[in-house]
């Protein structure tokens, strides 16, 4: 019964995929963030079979633009269909190939961090559930926003791609420092000389530090071409071609890897365990027969998963006894590598912040209303959470009252608290669990941080909003990020500021357990505006 059962379930997967029509479409998938759907444009090959397994090209679209123009423009006729707002069925490929197209919408506008970037992810595992995809065959390419976002979604994970192709590439803020992860991952830049949107210095200094650090990455410059090197790039069919000579590696005899969070934490055979969320910490492992050789920087812990056994390892120069397997942990205590998993620290994945991730996925914002404030007072608290949860015309998020949160929230979503304890219930209830806040008595300041409330964050505004002059304060942002995503992105876990943003006090990330720096807590409560437990 069980075998019938499994062979049912296949035979429906199959009638399932048999449906789809072959060539340009538009399908769409659920967000996990707000329950929306979100369109992707989509191409099967014209002889799509939906049992054979197929290569995936997964291509970023540029600001101002779309995913129906994104997928003409791979096929390199985006020009002829204006901006995108015709339908794909009129539309019809000048040549055709035989790979799967996925093109996200990712929200429009908004660079390839945060929901944008989930969304990425949310289409490519719809794609696989939809069609047999050779996740050893899946590339990934962009234009201009998208071509940042192409390089940041590659090398902060640079395992999931078989190669990766930025055009006229606006890079996302901090991609720099993960240049290392390219190792293993063939790239191919494509730039006009002439491109005064995004200047072609870019994408010549990304080869530069690729090929410095013993990355092959190759680098197509057209002369006299502005900001439409894609049309060149995409003609023909001429990348289907280049990507068709890359197959993913999973087991390459060498792994380097940076990272400063566990979101991105694993790269091919290497897993890092144990790090100090907001320092970049490094692994460089290599693999001769059942030999390992690793070094590391900033590292408690660290598994290896290989294909087969490893019978000796060297680490950070020191050789550990061990018995073969191909699975194995190591952790750092007193100074000393030693076999075993590292443990567990307060923060941990999906609890380490910073500020950004806890408006990276599910989240509502809520006001307080305890303290009887008058109508106004109380309008005016409802405002500020409004404020903060206008990101822009494409998504809409929640505004509650504290008393109006229901348990169902609390478990599923991570929450933006305005208020003190005193005014807002929710902070009072939570406040055996938050690192810091705001002495009631703390006029003309501000404090915004993040805490792990459960499986959830917590991100706490008291006094002063965060945008409290934030345009003063000189911050780099991501030029295309949502104005609220992208002053969040600019903090570590905490700021404390007066006045305005421009007049931070203390600002940085909480240790490993959640805890202040002790020289901070003290400057923070000489001051008498903060109180630290």
């Amino acid at each position: 019964m069980v075998r019938l059962f499994v062979l049912g379930v296949a035979a429906a997967a199959v009638l399932i995929a048999q449906s789809y029509t072959p060539g340009p479409q538009t399908l769409t998938f659920v967000s996990p963030i707000d329950d929306s759907e979100q369109p992707y444009a989509l191409y099967l090959p014209k002889s799509f079979n939906p049992e054979k397994k197929y290569p995936l090209v997964v291509c970023l679209h540029a600001e101002e633009s779309n995913h129906r123009l994104n997928l003409m423009q791979l096929f390199g006729q985006g020009n002829r269909f204006n901006d995108g707002r015709l339908p794909l069925s009129s539309f019809h490929p000048a040549r055709e190939v035989d790979f799967i197209v996925a093109c996200p919408l990712a929200r429009g506008t908004m660079g390839y961090r945060g929901i944008a970037e989930k969304d990425v992810y949310d289409v490519l595992a719809d794609v696989k559930r939809r069609f047999r995809v050779d996740e050893d065959r899946t590339y990934l390419t962009g234009i201009s926003m998208g071509g940042g976002g192409a390089l940041w979604l590659a090398l902060s994970r640079p395992d999931v791609w078989a190669a990766v192709a930025p055009v006229c590439l606006v890079p996302v803020p901090g991609t720099d420092a993960l240049a290392p992860n390219a190792l293993n991952l063939p790239i191919r830049l494509f730039h006009g000389d002439q491109d005064p949107l995004a200047p072609v210095a870019v994408s010549r200094q990304w080869q530069r530090r690729l090929l410095d650090l013993g990355v092959p990455a190759d680098y197509i410059e057209y002369p006299s071409v502005r900001h439409n090197a894609w049309d060149y790039a995409y003609r023909n069919g001429a990348l289907f071609d280049w990507f068709a000579g890359f197959h993913r590696n999973r087991f390459p005899e060498r792994v380097r890897f940076v990272t400063e969070s566990h979101r991105y934490d694993s790269a091919y055979w290497v897993h890092i365990d144990g790090l100090t969320p907001g320092l970049l910490a490094s692994i460089d492992a290599r693999q001769t027969g059942g030999e390992v050789r690793v070094e590391t920087q900033n590292i408690d812990g660290f598994t290896i998963s290989l294909d087969h056994p490893v019978a000796a390892i060297t680490i950070d120069g020191e050789a550990l006894p061990l018995k073969p397997a191909s699975s194995l942990s190591f952790r750092r205590q007193s100074g000393k590598w030693m076999s075993g998993r590292v443990p567990e620290a307060g923060k941990r994945p999906g609890s380490e912040g910073p500020i950004a991730e806890a408006v990276s996925e599910r989240h509502i914002y809520v006001y307080g209303t305890a303290g009887s404030p008058s109508p106004d007072e109380l309008d005016f608290r409802r405002n500020l959470a409004e404020t903060a949860a206008r990101w822009d015309r494409r998504l809409s998020f929640p505004v509650k009252a504290d008393s109006a949160v229901t348990q169902q929230e609390l478990d599923r979503d991570d929450l933006v608290l305005f208020g003190t304890r005193e005014t807002n219930s929710l902070i009072a209830r939570f406040a055996d669990r938050l690192p810091m806040a705001l002495e009631p008595g703390a006029a003309d300041y501000g404090l915004l941080f993040v805490a792990a409330v459960g499986k959830h964050y917590a991100l706490v505004s008291s006094g002063l909003p965060w945008w409290t002059g934030f345009e003063e304060a000189g911050r780099q942002t991501d030029r295309y990020a949502p104005p609220i995503f992208a002053e969040l992105a600019t903090f570590g876990d905490f700021i404390v500021f007066k006045g305005s943003m421009a007049h931070v006090v203390a600002e940085g990330r909480f240790d490993r357990n959640w805890k202040l720096p002790a020289d901070i807590g003290a400057k923070l409560s000489a001051t008498g505006t903060v109180v630290v437990p």
